[in-house]
């Protein structure tokens, strides 16, 4: 009994490996197209399942895509209502790792293994991740090989077939299920688990099915801790996924024969049968509410009420039909620009405020602002481009080329606060304490830099000489007072005042700020040319 519990720990932590690495995988790739998957998902509802169904598959996890869709939501990237049939979709790619279960994909894992391994090893540099992504989904099919060889001796164990076999209260196994789910972090164990107990005779559907439903709401509790931390719009999407699930498996109780009847018209294999429900529950849950999700927004709007500010990913101003007047263009542009460095200002405060006080939250939140000043520069670039096919004048010219420029240094403003961010995050886990003289020096330069960078951004509203000459002089007194702040920190480091893991990261810190003023300097040059 103590080898086989050993071996069940052992396959659900080896599971567990596999599909956190396999989900942290996929999530960088997703991240690296997400501009398409969103403005797909954003089209209308029915996309949004889709892409639900789909991110869950690559995922192989529903709560790795709902945390993704409650975090893009918090972050105004797509509206509460938009985000509900990602939602939706998420729960139904979901069921795929129960499916391969029941086909015993779980018997050829080692052959997953060394195929993922020999693509990774072997082949050329674009099949790596390929190769990594077949060996993590191997090894998630090898820990639950792992759960079979475990359970196999509970055949002979009369205690544990009294308990599945003579259990008749459905709340019993409702709580079951949602207490591990909530525990593991993870449906696909459970309902993967009752499959292999299925396989080998062990359980029915009728005591299988209620554990069943408990994993469907257990699977909601890890997304609803994580939007305590989030806005208001976050907070609706995690709660609405715990509407879907509920709802659906409050019909399922109300219609416990008929359901059970059902799958077993379905099939005659047990573990096919909970494979079938766990599918079926979830089908529903999206057939019903697919078409009632604009009255059901607006029932959670009015339960949890407030309003966010939303960050649109796409730009605002540049319009295609002003392509043919150059001038009108330019001056779409210009707006859009402004907005860029809007944002870029918003991400400088947060980064900095990091340093003092680190939350997780609002680095995800800064990631999020980074996607869209990187979707909007994209944006603005290829619109300059499409612009510059048109016959200018010298001016017109002289003016993309200043833009062209302009937008990339506003970029590179949010990738340095995205630096400043992850400094952050690496005192905090370091605990690295900076000393009171090191605080009051980072305080200085960095209300220097917010200032210079609020010039900066006034600059591209309006040109101003003054403001211009300001900029110029008060980056010459960043980098003075850089200076000054590096020699008196080399001074406290050989002292022995400065702790010696603190040291490199408020370094770094001066570099970005630096950097930071460096290109805020640039763009008043560039604007200060412009109209010469």
């Amino acid at each position: 009994m103590i080898n086989s519990l050993f071996l069940f720990i052992t396959g659900l932590t080896i599971f567990l490996f596999g599909m956190i690495k396999l989900s942290t995988l996929m999530r960088g790739l997703f991240s690296g197209r997400i501009r398409g998957y969103i403005r797909m998902s954003v089209r209308r509802p029915i996309y949004g399942l889709f892409l639900g169904i789909v991110s869950t598959i690559l995922f192989q996890s529903s709560l790795a895509t709902t945390l993704v869709t409650v975090g893009i939501v918090s972050a105004g990237l797509v509206s509460f209502y938009h985000s509900l049939g990602i939602i939706l979709g998420a729960d139904i790619g979901t069921t795929l790792t129960a499916q391969l279960v029941v086909w015993k994909v779980t018997s050829i894992s080692p052959l997953i293994i060394f195929a993922g391994g020999f693509l990774f090893f072997a082949g050329k540099e674009q099949w790596k991740t390929i190769g990594e992504a077949v060996f993590y989904f191997g090894i998630i099919f090898f820990g639950l090989s792992l759960i079979s060889d475990a359970t196999s001796p509970l055949k002979e164990n009369e205690a544990f077939l009294h308990f599945f076999r003579n259990t008749k209260n459905p709340f019993i196994g409702l709580a079951i299920g949602l207490i591990f789910t909530a525990i593991v972090h993870s449906s696909a164990i459970p309902v993967s688990t009752l499959i292999i107990l299925g396989q080998q005779g062990l359980i029915s559907i009728e005591n299988a099915l209620p554990i069943v439903l408990g994993a469907n709401i257990g699977t909601t509790v890890t997304a609803i801790m994580e939007a305590t931390v989030t806005n208001v719009n976050g907070k609706r999407t995690a709660i609405a996924h715990l509407m879907f699930k509920v709802f659906g498996v409050v019909l399922c109780l109300a219609l416990f024969p008929f359901f059970v009847l059902s799958v077993k018209k379905m099939s005659g294999s047990v573990a096919q049968q909970i494979a079938y429900s766990h599918f079926l529950l979830n089908l529903t849950i999206a057939m019903i509410f697919i078409f009632i999700l604009k009255p059901f927004s607006r029932l959670l709007e009015a339960i949890i009420p407030g309003t966010d500010q939303v960050l649109p990913l796409w730009p605002e101003f540049l319009d295609e039909k002003c392509l043919v007047s150059p001038e009108e263009a330019l001056v779409c542009v210009n707006k859009e620009l402004g907005r860029e460095i809007a944002l870029t200002q918003k991400m400088l405060i947060t980064s900095i405020s990091l340093i003092d006080k680190f939350k997780p939250a609002k680095q995800r939140d800064l990631a999020y602002i980074e996607l869209v000043v990187n979707n909007v520069q994209t944006e603005i670039t290829q619109y300059l481009w499409n612009l510059s096919c048109n016959h200018l004048t010298p001016a017109l010219s002289k003016r993309l080329f200043a833009f062209s420029s302009l937008v990339y240094d506003i970029e590179r403003i949010g990738d340095r606060s995205t630096n400043i961010a992850e400094l952050a995050e690496s005192r905090h886990k370091r605990k690295a304490q900076f000393s009171e003289p090191a605080k009051k020096e980072l305080d200085e330069i960095s209300k220097l830099v917010v200032r210079n960078l609020d010039d900066a951004a006034m600059l591209i509203e309006q040109r101003d000489t003054k403001r211009i000459q300001d900029v110029f002089e008060r980056h010459l007194e960043v980098l003075l007072a850089i200076k000054a702040a590096t020699q008196k920190h080399l001074e406290r480091f050989y002292q022995k005042v400065c702790l010696a893991e603190a040291g490199p990261i408020f370094v770094d810190v001066l570099v970005n700020l630096e950097r930071i003023s460096d290109h805020c300097q640039v763009i008043a040059e560039h604007i200060s040319n412009v109209d010469e």
